[in-house]
């Protein structure tokens, strides 16, 4: 038997503890005469100890199916310019909502990877450092939104390869065995006045990986945002909604410094990507992962049972109760005058007067 409790087991003995102490302390202190006030503190010592063992969550292995697990580190650096929110993707979504189908196919294709997320508009920003937790990942992206229409003053699409690098160099140096793999999701659209950085310093960590480009040739219109969400006015370029492009070449540009592929994306295509390196894809726990067949419900049931004893119990007492502080009917007044008085107990007589013996 094995038990995966809900909290830490310390923390469930504090919890418990104090209750089950005051339930004996009852049970020493009782009447040894008083069998029903005893038992009822034998139910509740009872009910402590099941409650317990129930958030213990016992379980037995049983069953077993083999997990392919992928032992790799993936960084995802995402754009988050204004031009991400251009509509320009499925019916005039915005395209991070196309980053966020994508970045899910991704967790889906690698279980068991580690995966740490880079943001980047006017600054690189490290998200999500390395974590197991897909769950984490996903809500990050949800919370994500483009930067504030207002301070934008323009971006460039290498301006998080230092930090790229950075992470990458860390994670090599934390894990060496483990490999790695980059998907940068972006539009390619360079709004800096400089040229971009390279990505070059960071291709040595690189096992695999894809460059993913966003938007259309034609472009899209973009709505002013505020950093939360998208307001309904777009944004103007000479009297008209300026429009983002995806730029192709840009993005291919990055892809070959990194030394992945490129691949544009669009809502009504899937999403192709790259098997993980072989020597990290392997079977998990030595090909099985075992099942854990749950036994906390039937302590659970238990609990029921025995708190169906104490309502019933209680419920019994408060009718016993109600019956005895009752108000009399006249029916019962009058049955009560007519039952004949007990008889005088000697002690009751009267105490006849004492004998005049003067009298006498």
């Amino acid at each position: 038997m094995i038990f995966t409790p809900v909290l830490h087991p310390l923390l469930l003995i504090l919890l418990c503890t104090p209750l089950a102490a005051l339930a004996v302390f009852a049970l020493a202190k009782g009447r040894k005469g008083d069998h029903a006030g005893r038992s009822i503190w034998l139910l509740r010592l009872g009910m402590i100890v099941v409650v317990f063992v129930m958030l213990l969550r016992p379980g037995i292995p049983g069953g077993s199916s083999q997990t392919l697990a992928t032992d790799t580190d993936i960084v995802l650096v995402v754009d988050t310019t204004a031009s991400i929110a251009a509509e320009d993707w499925a019916d005039g979504a915005p395209r991070l909502e196309g980053v966020r189908d994508d970045v899910q196919t991704i967790v889906d294709e690698y279980p068991g990877a580690r995966f740490a997320l880079i943001s980047f508009d006017a600054a690189a920003q490290l998200r999500l450092p390395l974590t197991t937790d897909a769950t984490a990942l996903m809500s990050s992206l949800e919370v994500m939104s483009p930067e504030v229409t207002d301070q934008s003053r323009g971006s460039s699409i290498g301006i998080a390869s230092r930090m790229l690098a950075d992470t990458l160099s860390s994670t090599a140096e934390a894990a060496p065995d483990r490999s790695r793999m980059v998907f940068y999701l972006g539009d390619g659209e360079q709004t800096a006045s400089g040229p971009p950085e390279s990505f070059a310093s960071a291709a040595k960590y690189v096992d695999g990986g894809a460059v993913l480009g966003y938007g259309t040739a034609e472009g899209g219109p973009m709505r002013i945002t505020t950093g939360t969400t998208a307001q309904g006015e777009y944004i103007q370029y000479r009297s008209e909604p300026a429009l983002s492009k995806r730029d192709d070449d840009n993005l291919q540009q990055v892809a070959e410094q990194l030394g992945i592929e490129y691949q544009p994306r669009a809502a009504d295509a899937p999403l192709v990507l790259p098997p993980a390196p072989t020597s990290t894809v392997d079977y998990a726990s030595s090909g099985e992962v075992g099942n854990v067949i749950e036994l906390y419900w039937i302590f659970a049931l238990v609990l029921v049972l025995l708190l169906g004893v104490e309502l019933a119990r209680a419920t019994m007492q408060v009718t016993r109760l109600r019956g005895a502080l009752a108000p009399r009917t006249p029916r019962d007044q009058a049955d009560a005058r007519a039952r004949p008085a007990p008889a005088d107990h000697p002690t009751d007589r009267a105490v006849s007067a004492p004998e005049d013996r003067s009298a006498r």
